[in-house]
């Protein structure tokens, strides 16, 4: 309920002005489309302030085209943003939170640069000196909470993000912020199908989008795949009837996966899309190609790399590294944290989880894989099993419908 006391903050000009740089995201797109038409009013006019009446007649003005069910939904929003009554003093605590600590960031970002030569040192002073009078940088400790009952509800009663597999759910349980995974297995072995099916099943379980970073296949043939997994029916069936297809596309996803295709996908550019859209899961394939990182070494370059999908899943959701197996997994059913390409511990240490996706070259095995979990850190369901922690599961591939089912 906060985002819409925010929202109706930001409808006076001087607090715009002020803080709305600092402003990131909120809890879902709609929000944020509403944000950005507050931007949008000051635009040309010389207001101070604005009501919620005018913001959705501007709102409204920016997108003519919605349909009946979403111009509802925003009249709900709007509605919201109206009656939001939260006191004015906490607001305006939080959005000055915001600039310090983005004031804080930028301020050691140009430390570093005078430290190695890439600014003058006049530079930070003037960006010291530029900070208001009495507003400082606020240090704010966090200490974890000693809460057995919090602690038992957040991270086992509480579900996160649930798999599609049950297996997995009796293994690994379900995915919450702070969990960083790997994904690893030979090449055609059914990595991305087996990606698009579960996030497919996990789309529908949030509010948030779940961001896909996809530097391998092309992209439109990975959203083919999605379709597929959501549906769990055959291109050509889907084909048949798009009409359909989309609305129950729509239906069973929400509408939540956002595939990003890009063949050079830089650490920066990642951290600004997962800043700006909150998104409730990320997903790196493959992670190893990651640009933005330097090293003389390949295991110190991947073990920084591995390091920074760590600090995501702290700082923002849960993420998944996907990446190859090396040429000793070849024709394996139960790959281990050994067969993980171009890395000795470098990668597996920063993981919670790695999950090996095995085959074999035997007759009559074309569809089976090899689920075997090798390190398992979490902290599961009220409905996982202790013994299955490293379980090994045989599941069959129906590759046409991009789904694994259990044996």
């Amino acid at each position: 309920m906060f985002d819409f006391s925010l929202l109706k903050a930001l409808l006076n000009k001087a607090t715009f002005e002020k803080y709305s740089g600092y402003v990131s995201s909120f809890s879902n797109r709609e929000l944020q489309k509403i944000f950005y038409s507050i931007g949008e009013l000051y635009k040309g006019n010389t207001k101070d302030s604005y009501t919620t009446e005018e913001l959705a007649l501007c709102f409204y003005a920016s997108y003519p085209s919605l349909k009946d069910s979403e111009k509802d939904l925003f009249s709900i929003l709007f509605k919201k943003i109206e009656d939001a009554d939260a006191d004015p003093t906490l607001v305006e605590k939080y959005l000055r939170s915001l600039k310090q600590k983005e004031t804080a960031r930028q301020i050691a970002i140009l430390a570093l640069d005078v430290s190695e030569g890439r600014a003058a040192i006049e530079s930070l002073h003037e960006s010291l000196n530029g900070l208001e009078v009495g507003e400082g940088i606020e240090e704010e400790i966090e200490f974890v909470t000693s809460d057995l009952n919090e602690l038992y509800e957040n991270h086992v009663k509480k579900p996160g993000l649930r798999w599609r597999l049950k297996s997995l759910n009796e293994s690994l349980g379900s995915l919450r912020k702070d969990d960083f995974g790997i994904v690893f297995a030979r090449t055609e072995t059914g990595k991305t199908s087996f990606i698009a099916d579960q996030l497919t099943f996990m789309a529908a379980q949030t509010k948030q989008p779940i961001l896909w970073f996809n530097n391998e296949e092309a992209g439109q043939k990975v959203m083919r795949r999605i379709y597929s997994a959501a549906l769990g029916k055959t291109e050509r069936e889907i084909f048949s009837d798009l009409v359909r297809s989309k609305e129950e596309y729509l239906r069973l996803t929400n509408n939540n996966i956002l595939l990003i295709d890009e063949a050079t996908i830089t650490k920066d550019f990642a951290e600004r899309v997962i800043k700006k859209l909150n998104p409730a899961l990320v997903v790196f394939d493959v992670m190893d190609k990651i640009q933005g990182f330097t090293s003389d070494r390949n295991d110190l370059l991947l073990g920084s790399i591995y390091e920074w999908g760590r600090s995501l899943a702290k700082t923002y959701c849960p993420t998944i590294a996907v990446c190859q197996a090396d040429g000793t997994a070849e024709g394996v059913k139960w790959l281990n944290m050994g067969h993980v390409d171009n890395a000795k511990t470098a990668k597996q240490k920063e993981a919670d989880w790695i999950l090996g996706i095995g085959k074999t070259n035997g007759e009559g095995m074309e569809n089976v894989r090899f689920l075997n979990i090798s390190k398992n850190k979490l902290s599961g369901d009220e409905d996982s099993l202790p013994e299955q922690r490293h379980g090994r599961y045989e599941t069959i591939l129906k590759a046409d419908i991009c789904r694994f089912e259990d044996c």
